[in-house]
């Protein structure tokens, strides 16, 4: 992956800044994730509390609770040519609870995250099972491109 991806990103922090990762980290997992898609992208990524990611959830996906990842692809009308991917709402509270009843390092939680939303924000699904397996390959061959396990083998 020796592609150069400008990624502009805007990282919002609406949530306890305690452990987060870095900036450079949230830019390595999203150009990870954009490698052979794209070559130049705007993505905002939030980081934000249960609250807030309840909210949203119930407002977005007629969901009650917080969840870990939320994905708001740039609706722009395809004449306008413009690197705006969307947006990103990641709720911290979500990730680091599911990294310790996962027995995953919270590190890799959060580049899974970033990722998946990413993949999300440019197309990818997993509404049904032909587009989850292709998904979720993509998604391991990213993470291992980083040193990090399939995120989906269980832990036992």
């Amino acid at each position: 992956m020796n592609q150069t991806i400008d990624l502009e990103l805007d990282l919002q922090i609406a949530c306890d800044a305690a452990n987060l990762p870095s900036e450079a980290q949230f830019i390595l997992w999203a150009t990870t994730a954009l490698a052979g898609l794209r070559t130049e992208a705007e993505l905002s990524i939030r980081l934000i509390d249960e609250v807030e990611s309840a909210d949203l959830n119930a407002q977005y996906r007629q969901k009650s609770g917080p969840t870990n990842v939320l994905s708001f692809p740039a609706d722009l009308p395809p004449e306008l040519e413009l690197p705006l991917l969307g947006d990103l709402a990641i709720c911290k509270e979500v990730v680091e609870r599911e990294a310790g009843e996962q027995h995953k390092a919270c590190h890799d939680h959060w580049a899974h995250m970033v990722i998946h939303g990413t993949l999300h924000l440019l197309g990818f699904d997993h509404i049904d099972d032909d587009e989850a397996e292709e998904m979720e390959a993509l998604e391991i061959a990213l993470l291992k491109t980083l040193d990090i396990s399939n995120p989906y083998t269980p832990i036992s």
